[in-house]
């Protein structure tokens, strides 16, 4: 008998307020029942990755996270949000899915140099979004097995 799975916990990390929720419908749609939490930049992602300043207090089991990544995002853009995660030692198995307007080589190569688990250029229309949901909610929610958040456990503050 399979192990149950926990709850995976999906971070989109887009500072669009129409692909965030063009996103999330689309995960929806998909049939994903999983919590969905939204950031604005890459400070805020590592905020909320790390549990600090406006997310002081956040999950506390520690358990596992995927975060969905735009490159082109103010404040802190998604490249040196990658790169920052990947150096750390608590984040570090966080896995990645970088989904961006870039067609960009380089962002492409940069990506999966500093650890992103998947290069995706982000759909155009809604039944694409749909289609990237289903083969993403499929293979990272129930093929593959997540490690816990970096083996961290979270308390409140």
């Amino acid at each position: 008998m399979p192990t149950p799975r926990k709850s995976v916990q999906l971070i989109i990390a887009e500072d669009d307020e129409d692909d965030y929720f063009l996103t999330k419908s689309a995960f929806e749609k998909a049939g994903m029942r999983n919590e969905i939490l939204w950031v604005k930049n890459g400070e805020d992602l590592l905020d909320l990755l790390k549990h600090r300043g406006a997310y002081a207090g956040g999950r506390s089991d520690g358990g596992p996270r995927l975060v969905i990544l735009d490159l082109n995002m103010p404040r802190m853009d998604g490249r040196e949000a990658l790169e920052r995660i990947k150096a750390d030692p608590e984040l570090r198995r966080v896995p990645i899915i970088v989904m961006t307007t870039s067609n960009a080589e380089e962002d492409i190569v940069r990506s999966y140099d500093q650890g992103a688990c998947s290069f995706i250029h982000k759909p155009v229309t809604f039944a694409d979004f749909v289609a990237a949901a289903n083969l993403l909610k499929r293979y990272w929610l129930e093929m593959v097995e997540l490690p816990d958040a970096g083996g961290v456990t979270w308390t409140k503050a």
